[in-house]
Formats: C-alpha cells, sequence, structure tokens
C-alpha cells in the first residue's frame, strides 16, 4: 500500500518520503516540515497513535491523516485525541485520499503569511503564482518552489543539500549540479529580465537571496 500511495501522490506532483515503521516516521517527521503526513495507526515499532502524539508533544503541526483497518468510533476517537486531523478507513479510493489531503492543507492556518515577498519580489504559495515588479513570473514546479524556499529564508545561505532535501526527496541520487542548473534558470526568469542580481552564489557554501534591506 506505501508502494501504491508513494506513485499516486507522486503522479500529482508531491514529493514524498516513505517510512516503513514507526521509529523512522518519527525522525522524518521531527527533521522535516511537510506539508501533510498520512500516518497508518498498524505501523511496527510505533503505531501511528504513539507517534502522531509524539509529534504533537514535540510542537510538529504538520496536518496528519490517520490511515487504518478499524472502523469502530473509538478508535476514532483515540487517533483525533492523539492530534490527527482526518481520519480514513481501509479500503479507500485513491481519489478520496487526494481529496482529504487538500482539504487539510486548505485548513492547515499555521502562521504562514499569505504572500512572501522581498522588495518587488513577490509569491502566492496556494494559488502558486509569482511576481516581479508587478510582471507574472512564468516559472516551473520546481523552479516555483526554489523561489519559494530562497523567499522563506531570505539573507540565509542555503546548501546545495538543503536545497536537494527540500525540493527533491530522500531517494535523489543525482549530483548536486542539479541545484545549480535550477538556480540558473530561476535566475534567467527573476534576476537577468530585470537587470538584477539578487541570487547570490556564496562560494563553497551554496547560494542566498539578498534582502531587499541589503541585510
Amino acid at each position: 500500500m506505501a508502494g501504491l500511495l508513494e506513485r499516486a501522490l507522486r503522479e500529482e506532483g508531491h514529493t514524498v518520503d516513505v517510512a516503513a515503521d514507526g521509529p523512522e516516521g518519527l525522525w522524518l517527521a521531527t527533521e522535516n516540515a511537510y506539508g501533510a503526513i498520512v500516518l497508518d495507526v498498524m505501523l511496527p515499532g510505533l503505531d501511528g497513535f504513539q507517534l502522531c502524539r509524539r509529534l504533537r508533544e514535540s510542537g510538529r503541526w504538520a496536518p496528519v491523516l490517520m490511515l487504518t483497518a478499524r472502523d469502530a468510533v473509538g478508535d476514532r476517537v483515540r487517533g483525533l485525541d492523539a492530534g490527527a486531523d482526518d481520519y480514513l478507513v481501509k479500503p479507500f479510493s485513491l481519489l478520496e485520499l487526494g481529496a482529504r489531503l487538500r482539504a487539510l492543507a486548505r485548513r492547515d492556518d499555521r502562521s504562514r503569511p499569505v504572500i512572501l515577498a522581498e522588495g518587488d519580489l513577490k509569491l502566492d504559495p496556494a494559488a502558486k503564482r509569482a511576481w516581479r515588479s508587478g510582471t507574472e513570473l512564468r516559472l516551473s514546479p520546481k523552479e516555483f518552489s526554489l523561489l519559494e524556499l530562497f523567499l522563506r529564508r531570505p539573507g540565509h545561505v542555503l546548501t546545495r543539500s538543503q536545497i536537494i532535501e527540500e525540493l527533491w526527496d530522500f531517494s535523489y541520487d543525482g549530483g548536486s549540479n542539479v541545484v545549480d542548473q535550477y538556480v540558473n534558470y530561476l535566475r534567467r526568469k527573476i534576476d537577468v529580465p530585470f537587470a538584477r542580481h539578487d541570487i547570490e552564489t556564496i562560494r563553497g557554501m551554496g547560494y542566498r537571496l539578498r534582502r531587499s534591506d541589503g541585510g
């Protein structure tokens, strides 16, 4: 089932990490800021109830959709009490799973700005649109994600490894030069046409989006 869900979510354009047991899932979920977590109750090592409770206790609030073969009201209540946001009983359709995840993402109102901005560079994460000096930018999904990453951490140096971990996944086995390629693609769209040099190369370290205040 994990393989089937992974394949279906990837086909929808998501980046997916898969954990084989509870302890691995807990580690992944505490080390990464996921947009959503699909959590099976019946996990070896640490069940879904325990895992979800530990995540909430550690301050991790990514939306959690619990999967279980159990349909008793008591189990649904237990899952919600552990901190889950929604509950899906097996068997289920992939269409329903996708719809539930989209609904959870819309309800996720943690402190994320509606519009990310740095100077005249603006990005709307929900609408998947970006602008520079009022001109809308035509970005590929990966370019958009890279720009969003820079705008969430302006003035901070991002290493190639950090960028790969954020935008690709743990199964990615390509070289770090893919980061250089996408940074160049992004520069051609947000810097070059506007005579800017805001994406800086920090030699031996990585890349940084220059802050508009020079900081």
